[in-house]
């Protein structure tokens, strides 16, 4: 008898887990989703910062843009971006020029 109950709470420890991973991953999900629905917000800012565009500062637009989009989603595209040369065995970017 003993057994059972320890078997019992055994699974239903392991089914807790489970399901904190799985509000966990859907958590992550939803945050991603949501920061990559803020990055698209930015195209309004593309005529700013493509190479050879006449713009010299940002629209308001773009600005509103910007201000919308999450710290925290900003800096990790960002710390993202500058990983992935080194993640595609390419060497490092160096924006010195």
């Amino acid at each position: 008898m003993a057994g059972l109950k320890s078997l019992v709470y055994l699974s239903s420890q392991a089914a807790l887990l489970v399901l904190l991973i799985a509000v966990a991953a859907q958590t992550q999900m939803a945050t991603s989703q949501s920061c990559a629905s803020e990055l698209n917000n930015l195209n309004v800012c593309a005529p700013f910062v493509v190479p050879g565009t006449n713009s010299a500062s940002p629209s308001a637009e773009c600005c509103n843009a910007l201000q919308s989009v999450d710290h925290g989603c900003f800096c990790n595209t960002i710390r993202i971006s500058a990983r992935l040369p080194s993640q595609c065995n390419l060497p490092p970017l160096d924006c010195a020029n």
